[in-house]
């Protein structure tokens, strides 16, 4: 969370009623403050005193999404981990529906059908897919979703990078992870404001892109990937009702 001030107690809360009549418990809650300039990171205290599952991570100055996703990576003590951005256009209430869906797969990623955003966004995000599909030879219908639930097995193929957070369910694959993905509701942002835009995301996109073609080509990828029976030893035993969560935003 960047500057979320106003977003931070209702997604606390959101989370909180999202799995308080799941069979996915006990969880912790993670908000990671990326150098908030507002008072985010007070409102994230506030939350914490009213929610004994909710841990505080702060960043002295912002280093952007990938490095806000990967300090709640390294702080988190689960197994299965989550993801979902800060500013209330995910819906917590679909985290619990993907869990399921990774009872055979070792990622599930969202889809935002009937997306709440501009149509410059939206047709940027399209010609994105069609680079990421032409330079990388993979397609996912939705790679710039953030809801996303993994096991926590598929960190130990990804390489930590500032824009990883576009290509992770791409380098999962490519390690030979199982990667699905499922529609997921999306709303309009109605507090704060989008970090990101055209013309700070096209020059990065364009290198970002060409690295991660670099990379792809050097990973070590499916097919030493699988061990002697054939089995992908990514995917671990299926995700039992008591399994601890982690939700980092």
């Amino acid at each position: 969370m960047r500057n979320e001030s106003a977003n931070v107690a209702p997604l606390a809360a959101r989370v909180a009623a999202a799995f308080a009549k799941s069979s996915f418990a006990p969880m912790e809650l993670l908000l990671v403050d990326d150098g908030s300039t507002d008072d985010t990171w007070q409102q994230i205290l506030a939350a914490r005193r009213e929610l004994s599952d909710l841990r505080a991570v702060r960043h002295a100055a912002s280093v952007g999404q990938s490095a806000a996703l990967w300090t709640g990576f390294k702080a988190s003590r689960a197994d299965i981990i989550a993801t979902l951005d800060g500013d209330l256009q995910n819906d917590p209430a679909d985290l619990p529906r993907l869990l399921k869906q990774l009872q055979d797969c070792d990622m599930v990623c969202g889809v935002r059908a009937n997306r709440a955003d501009s149509f410059v966004r939206r047709a940027s995000s399209q010609i994105a897919r069609s680079a990421r599909k032409l330079v990388l030879g993979v397609d996912f219908a939705d790679a710039g979703c953030n809801l996303r639930v993994f096991r926590r097995s598929v960190l130990e193929t990804l390489p930590a990078f500032d824009g990883i957070h576009r290509f992770m369910p791409i380098l999962a694959h490519n390690a030979g992870a199982i990667v699905k993905e499922v529609p997921v509701a999306h709303h309009p942002r109605t507090q704060g404001k989008s970090k990101y835009g055209i013309w700070n995301r096209l020059g990065r996109g364009v290198c970002d892109l060409l690295m991660v073609r670099w990379f792809l080509k050097r990973q070590i990828g499916r097919t030493a990937a699988r061990n002697q029976s054939g089995l992908n030893p990514l995917a671990a035993e299926k995700l039992a009702p008591s399994s601890n969560i982690a939700a980092i935003l």
